[in-house]
């Protein structure tokens, strides 16, 4: 099992003159110290259950162009994009920039979008959910199709592209698709129609068993190998408050195929915090699974 850091939270003491310092120095420790994927989210406005917009928050892919330049190793990606807020053609190609300028770490993690307060603030429409889970499928299709080097027009109910080229072509072929959520109809179909890897909320064993039991009936509706999709699950507790039995619970998820845990830095300093996840918790998962 392997461990993923989402960078979640910018309000830390003296953030106005540290923010950007803490940000590279806690990604390079991350990247030194084995973390296998380093996340930010794609929000505008700081989330209101973490202080909403009166907090720090920073552009996701500016963030992570940046994150490429100070570290080698570790897997880049929001968690997740919202589907709103740029155009499948353009996000392709801005996911693409990411992966060559990274050598081939890019990911795309991508979702439904649903702070509607930051769309209504900055101007950003928002459609009705099931249109943006439309909105969600065809860009899916499209970035699919242009980083497999199709240039054939695409014409869909929302999006419609004349000239979908994509040049310089992405290092990984393609990049790895991450479609964030538990949702059974729609969030977990669209996982087994379209992406490489899954991200549900943590929650009691049984519950998760289930969530993948739901993943593997549309892999099976889809004529899609189940076992090719990566199985990941972010989780809200502080693996540092008590490492042993947090190890010893995590065996049980590894048992269901769940490959990666994400976990958010914890307390005022997350350098200091993922020096000591690298330490102390970072090996013991990798002998999980």
């Amino acid at each position: 099992m392997r461990l993923g850091v989402h960078y979640a939270k910018f309000t830390h003491p003296d953030w106005e003159h540290r923010l950007a310092d803490r940000l590279t120095e806690t990604a390079r420790v991350a990247d030194q110290g084995g973390v296998a994927q380093l996340t930010v989210m794609d929000h505008w406005f700081q989330m209101e259950v973490l202080g909403g917009p009166s907090e720090p928050m920073l552009e996701g892919y500016t963030t992570l162009g940046y994150l490429a330049a100070v570290t080698e190793r570790v897997r880049l990606g929001l968690l997740v994009t919202g589907v709103t807020y740029r155009h499948p053609g353009l996000l392709a190609k801005t996911v693409t920039t990411l992966d060559v300028l990274s050598g081939g770490r890019a990911m795309l993690g991508i979702g439904a979008a649903w702070y509607d307060r930051e769309h209504e603030g900055l101007g950003v429409p928002f459609p009705s959910m099931s249109e943006r889970f439309e909105r969600l499928e065809e860009t899916l299709q499209i970035v699919r199709r242009m980083w497999s080097g199709d240039t054939t027009p695409y014409a869909g109910t929302h999006y419609r592209l004349a000239e979908p080229v994509n040049v310089p072509p992405p290092v990984q072929s393609p990049p790895p698709i991450m479609v964030g959520g538990s949702g059974e109809k729609k969030t977990l179909r669209l996982v087994a129609e379209h992406a490489d890897a899954c991200n549900i909320f943590g929650g009691p064993p049984d519950q998760v068993r289930h969530k993948l039991d739901v993943l593997r009936g549309h892999c099976d509706r889809a004529g899609r190998d189940y076992d090719t999709i990566e199985k990941t699950m972010i989780v809200s507790v502080d693996p540092l408050e008590d490492a042993d039995p947090f190890v010893s619970s995590m065996e049980e998820y590894a048992a269901l195929g769940i490959s990666m845990i994400t976990v958010t830095p914890a307390g005022d300093d997350p350098v200091a915090w993922t020096e000591r996840m690298c330490q102390r918790v970072v090996p013991r998962l990798a002998g999980l699974g």
